[in-house]
């Protein structure tokens, strides 16, 4: 059996981007960024560091994020991971990994909110009719 499953809790580092692509099918996509703090074993200092991770939603749940989540919206989401590549316009090979998100818990403000995933609705789409930021 194999598992494809990544869960974060961080913050948005940009405002969610969306757009309708050629089939019709909504896609919206952001960066998010977790913290990670550890000592250092010599110093004994306080060390910190900030991983930015690619995040993608296709369908609905584009909708939702488009609406209520900002640039600095903390979430826990879950999702699977995907690699891609395609050429850009001067024919050179690009390569991204972004995770595919599947569920959502707004974690800021007075009232969190769960929100599951249309887990098919990136069925069948080839993810090179986009150009996400990279």
């Amino acid at each position: 059996m194999d598992l494809n499953k990544v869960s974060l809790i961080g913050n948005l580092a940009n405002d969610p981007e969306s757009k309708e692509i050629a089939s019709g099918q909504k896609v919206a996509y952001f960066n998010l960024a977790t913290n990670y703090v550890w000592k250092d074993a010599k110093t004994n200092d306080k060390k910190n560091r900030v991983d930015f991770h690619k995040i993608v939603a296709w369908g609905p749940m584009s909708d939702i994020i488009s609406t209520y989540l900002k640039k600095g919206s903390k979430i826990y989401m879950e999702g699977r991971l995907q690699n891609r590549s395609w050429e850009d316009k001067e024919k050179n090979k690009k390569y991204s990994t972004e995770v595919l998100l599947s569920d959502l818990i707004m974690l800021g403000g007075r009232s969190k909110k769960e929100v599951k995933g249309d887990e098919t609705a990136q069925q069948g789409m080839d993810l090179e009719e986009i150009q996400l930021d990279n």
